[in-house]
């Protein structure tokens, strides 16, 4: 059985972040309904934003986050609008958004207000800043809240140079993991009280939390940004190779293995150096980037995989940092259904299943999203709307049926 079948969720969300949890909860067979406004989710037109081509047909920069859903355009500042939307949620089990707070408010869908009128929903919300201070207003984006002011790019930068360029939605799809766990434990709550919750993830807080090393080690003196030069231990570094490809080492046992990895590299003059040998000593001495240099100019001399493969067979670990492309061609992604193939018009797309595996639910449903408005008759005829009311109601603008993308 699929784990939750039978959870009805109502989604009012954009772009990324919390529509990815309800698509994530449709791949384990919740029912998912996502209301639009007339305008619609602004991500459907963010194709050419991602450098793709985006249509009703395909549209997979959309899809990314709206699999699996039925669409109904909802304007929820008419008075039958918000009736509709006030029948949805009376049917559902979880309300899941990311408009700000004082949105939900004038529209009478803040927390406080669906409580009392529906109080075995769960309420989840993606927030920027959080629901306190000064910036818990302002509007929040991966690449604001989660990106900068959470710490990852001024954490992340290898010292002296330019932050990270992160794909869109780098932080997003972590923060909709983290939500998603949010949601789960307040339906099993649920489940005990018969209560339901209020679940909120910043994506500021979330950043942090990821970045929790960092964050607890700097007030000790564990200075960030880092340079690669001069980590601690040079064999938890990233390397560049001689096809111009980086790898990255993690063997944390730097004294076991100094003399096997000078040996496997052929830097014979540092085979057994008692300058070098002592992970301790080379830090207390600073002479971490005296033995990084060494290790580039010997590994500038090795394509990737031959590196890769020689270290690997000697039991030492060690990576490609693999580009998108070198994902699609890695067999340990098609053995564990890491991305899966899905039918669009130009042909078979690869999507990313997300990572959370249940033996009764072994190939999650990826079912492409249909045009804006597309279900909005469909599910007001489930709600008990008559044919002439729906009529009513779409020519009077409180709801809207299928739109299409302008050519």
């Amino acid at each position: 059985m699929e784990p939750l079948k039978g959870v009805k969720v109502v989604d009012l969300t954009t772009y990324l972040a919390a529509p990815t949890t309800v698509r994530v909860m449709g791949e384990w067979g919740a029912d998912l309904i996502k209301v639009e406004a007339p305008k619609g989710d602004p991500a459907r037109g963010q194709g050419a934003v991602f450098n793709m081509p985006f249509s009703d047909e395909e549209n997979l920069a959309y899809d990314v986050a709206n699999m699996n859903k039925r669409c109904i355009t909802i304007n929820l500042k008419t008075e039958r609008g918000l009736e509709v939307m006030y029948k949805l949620l009376s049917e559902a089990d979880v309300f899941v958004t990311n408009t700000r707070t004082k949105g939900l408010v004038k529209l009478g869908l803040d927390y406080d207000t669906l409580k009392e009128k529906f109080p075995r929903l769960i309420f989840a919300q993606v927030l920027g800043y959080g629901e306190k201070g000064p910036a818990k207003d302002k509007p929040g984006f991966d690449a604001t809240c989660y990106m900068a002011r959470g710490g990852v790019l001024g954490t992340t930068v290898d010292k002296g140079g330019s932050p990270m360029n992160p794909p869109n939605g780098f932080g997003d799809f972590q923060v909709s993991i983290a939500l998603l766990a949010g949601i789960c434990g307040a339906l099993y709550r649920r489940e005990k009280t018969g209560a339901g919750d209020k679940v909120t993830v910043g994506l500021q807080h979330a950043a942090s939390f990821m970045l929790s090393v960092a964050m607890i080690s700097a007030q000790y003196g564990n200075q960030y940004p880092k340079s690669r030069k001069e980590v601690v231990n040079p064999f938890n570094n990233c390397y560049r190779t001689k096809d111009e490809k980086w790898v990255v080492m993690c063997c944390p046992e730097y004294d076991r293995d100094y003399d096997k990895i000078m040996e496997l590299l052929g830097i014979k003059d540092m085979v057994g150096n008692p300058k070098y040998k002592n992970c301790a000593e080379l830090n207390s001495n600073k002479l971490n980037h005296e033995v990084i240099d060494k290790l580039d100019e010997a590994i500038s001399n090795i394509n990737r995989e031959d590196l890769v493969k020689m270290l690997s067979d000697n039991e030492l670990p060690c990576e490609s940092a693999n580009e998108p492309l070198d994902v699609y061609e890695d067999e340990q992604v098609w053995a564990n259904n890491i991305l899966a193939k899905v039918d669009y018009p130009s042909g078979k797309r690869m999507v990313p299943t997300n990572p959370i595996l249940f033996n009764s639910n072994p190939e999650p449903k990826l079912e492409i999203c249909k045009p804006q408005g597309a279900h909005t008759e469909e599910i007001m005829k489930e709600l008990g709307y008559s044919d002439e009311v729906i009529k009513e109601s779409i020519e009077k603008g409180a709801v809207a049926g299928l739109k299409l993308l302008k050519k």
